[in-house]
């Protein structure tokens, strides 16, 4: 399983809603993310769209990037330097 950026994308828009442009930036920082390696050292598996999607889910409630951020925010208290990831801006398109 690897990171599908185009199929991630349409998949968080489908499952959460949110703009085009807020799961665009979703996406770049999970791209972002997998490409640094930090996910994988850490918990000991690749990023995948499975596991973002998986992980998403389990936030209380929200657009992509509300469940992004959420998510993000677990992995800083659990394991830190998570938090240049977070989303902060996107269009809203």
């Amino acid at each position: 399983m690897s990171l599908d950026p185009g199929r991630l994308e349409v998949r968080l828009r489908a499952a959460y809603g949110g703009t085009v442009g807020e799961s665009r930036v979703v996406v770049r920082q999970a791209v972002d993310l997998a490409a640094s390696g930090q996910y994988a050292a850490d918990v000991g598996a690749p990023l995948s769209n499975e596991v973002v999607l998986d992980e998403l889910a389990d936030a209380p409630d929200g657009t992509p990037a509300d469940r992004w951020n959420w998510w993000i925010g677990s992995l800083e208290v659990a394991y830190g330097g998570y938090g240049q990831f977070g989303v902060r801006r996107y269009r809203s398109e």
